[in-house]
């Protein structure tokens, strides 16, 4: 996929690229005519479609090249034509087969359009059963970060993954790349021996010795949902379906970290039905991954920022882990209805951390996340269309729609219903919804259709369809949270804001969560030298903890208190390529007037990152 909610969990905040935004429509002007197509493919799915596909890949560290082969078993409908969706390939050949026969045909590659790249056209018949494309990746695979040693966790052997939310599988295969189209797929991927590869697929728990390696994925998965990943890598299990791979250096504190993987599959299941994906692993990556996480069924890549080191950022993994269910079992038909996607999956995480570690935990966690998403409004503008659930991308980036919009206020919103029947009928609906709809896409207009009538209808609801979906901003009566927990901190902070007599004593049993308040709730205008009083006491700057030394940098920055900390600053931009991290920081050096800096410390940094990230870096510091 792969943002995030809030600043503690998320997965995948994305923000949007300086770019204008649409203006916003009226409410009742939405067109449902074309719901369900994708802008950003150039298939035909109704015409000619992919329904499997086979990998056969090689990785070349020294050329940092993928090369070889993809065989798409194809249904066609009618067509004379299968249209696949590339982006700075190198195709050589492309090969059609009636199951018994194959011949080499002309294809025929598309003028490039922005965002979305080429279409690849293969002349097909009726019989044609098969269609194989020889390819390589070139220097512009936006998916692929291929990683010097230097780079890596250990520092000692190469790595690479892949990262293909929204549109970035096809800049490493050759494929009908919308999330409206389901695949199936097997892989055999060869790698330098001294490594291993991983897939989002059943995968291999020890290393082999040839360096080949073969992978089945039997569910049907949206392309974006294929990722590969080759390093120094081990296994550990921590339950029975469940275990984590990493760089040897890293591995048991990440099994430490994520002891409750398995509770929390149990209590996932408990709440809207059986995980019906078999294993559910995790991967650390370096730190150059842009998001939080990435839900790869089977296999969720993480960041290792979440490795607090005392178990405090966890609802990252209870977040990929629900995705299983909404995401990648039930899935938004196109970019435009992201919101299916993550709304569901911020109520879902939040419900399994609830079923873990109680209502207070999860009070602090909402009342953070409605924090971003009004920060996120305000950036947006209250009347943008971006601020819609239903969005309008054509013509942009899908990226531009990944905002805390979808991930927060899709999760009001199911709040909102939940408010209104309860939750033992709301858990009902959700059960019966996941059920109902597994291994299928959804569009937004399908979603009203059927809440109308399992539950609206049924229940007799009273709720404003309009004003959550095609409205930008809030409704009024939207849910609100409070946490006693951050009562007390702000009652702490103010009662020693004045003196600057911090006392620890009132801090000692603090949470992540509650610092991150607090942190949030300090005063733009605090002067510098209470701000280094502040920092000498509790000392943010130099915390292992990646989401407070984020948040304190920020306000530090904005309180003018960063020269001083110049040091931590550039370290932490520098070592951490989560975009989440990197957009506020950038734009806060950028808003205090000191771009000359954020670019020096960028093009230091800038190696380090993904193209996931250096795309909106780029945007945001030209």
């Amino acid at each position: 996929m792969g943002k995030i909610i809030s600043l503690i969990l998320s997965c995948f905040i994305l923000f949007s690229c300086n770019q204008e935004k649409p203006k916003a429509k009226s409410m009742h002007t939405h067109d449902h005519k074309h719901h369900g197509i994708d802008h950003h493919s150039f298939s035909k799915p109704e015409e000619a479609v992919s329904k499997h596909l086979s990998l056969m890949l090689k990785a070349n560290f020294d050329t940092k090249k993928l090369s070889g082969s993809v065989t798409h078993t194809i249904k066609n409908q009618g067509a004379d034509h299968i249209i696949f969706d590339i982006k700075n390939l190198n195709i050589q050949a492309v090969k059609i087969s009636n199951g018994s026969t194959e011949k080499e045909v002309k294809h025929s590659i598309g003028t490039e359009e922005s965002h979305i790249g080429n279409s690849l056209s293969v002349p097909i018949d009726k019989d044609t059963k098969l269609v194989t494309i020889e390819y390589s990746t070139t220097d512009g695979a936006s998916a692929v970060d291929w990683l010097e040693p230097i780079q890596t966790t250990d520092k000692k052997k190469p790595f690479l993954f892949t990262q293909g939310q929204a549109i970035l599988t096809r800049t490493w295969i050759p494929c009908q790349d919308s999330p409206g189209i389901r695949v199936t797929y097997d892989a055999t991927i060869e790698v330098p021996k001294d490594l291993m590869a991983v897939m989002s697929a059943e995968n291999p728990q020890t290393r082999n010795e040839n360096g080949v390696y073969h992978f089945v994925m039997n569910q049907a998965i949206p392309p974006y949902l294929i990722a590969l990943a080759i390093g120094d890598l081990v296994f550990k299990p921590i339950g029975k379906r469940t275990g984590i791979y990493a760089e040897p250096s890293m591995v048991d504190k990440a099994v430490y970290e994520f002891a409750d993987m398995e509770k929390m599959l149990e209590a996932a299941e408990e709440l809207y039905g059986p995980y019906l994906w078999e294993q559910y692993d995790v991967i650390v990556l370096p730190a150059s991954f842009p998001f939080g996480g990435m839900e790869n069924p089977r296999l969720t890549f993480a960041t290792p920022t979440i490795l607090a080191g005392d178990r405090s950022l966890t609802a990252l993994i209870a977040h990929e882990l629900a995705h299983s269910w909404s995401g990648n079992l039930v899935t938004n038909a196109t970019w435009d209805d992201f919101w299916l996607n993550e709304g569901f999956t911020v109520y879902f995480e939040r419900r399994i951390m609830e079923a873990l570690y109680g209502e207070e935990y999860v009070k602090m966690l909402t009342q953070l996340g409605i924090q971003d998403l009004q920060n996120e409004i305000n950036d947006l503008g209250s009347n943008s269309a971006d601020t819609h659930l239903k969005l309008s991308l054509q013509n942009r980036d899908p990226d531009d729609g990944m905002t805390d919009i979808a991930y927060e206020k899709g999760c009001l919103f199911l709040m909102a219903m939940e408010e209104q029947i309860g939750r033992a009928k709301f858990d009902q609906f959700l059960k019966k919804y996941f059920s109902d709809h597994k291994f299928q896409t959804l569009t937004t207009e399908e979603f009203i259709s059927y809440v109308k009538k399992e539950l609206i209808e049924p229940e007799k609801m009273d709720i404003d369809l309009d004003a959550w979906i095609y409205s930008p901003g809030l409704p009024k009566n939207h849910p609100t949270v409070v946490s006693n927990k951050f009562d007390l901190v702000e009652s702490y902070l103010n009662k020693h804001l004045g003196n600057s007599d911090w006392n620890k004593e009132g801090t000692k049993d603090w949470s992540t969560h509650e610092w991150l308040h607090f942190i949030r709730a300090i005063p733009t205008d605090l002067s510098i030298d209470k701000a280094q009083k502040l920092d000498q006491v509790f000392g943010f700057s130099k915390s292992g903890n990646s989401e407070i030394i984020a948040a304190w940098l920020e306000t530090s920055i904005g309180n003018g208190y960063y020269k001083e900390i110049s040091q931590e600053l550039e370290g932490f931009l520098v070592s951490v390529g989560r975009r989440k991290f990197l957009t506020p920081l950038y734009k806060a050096l950028k808003t205090q007037g000191d771009l000359a800096l954020a670019k020096e410390i960028y093009e230091k940094a800038r190696p380090n990152y993904h193209a996931v990230s250096t795309q909106t870096m780029d945007a945001l510091l030209k």
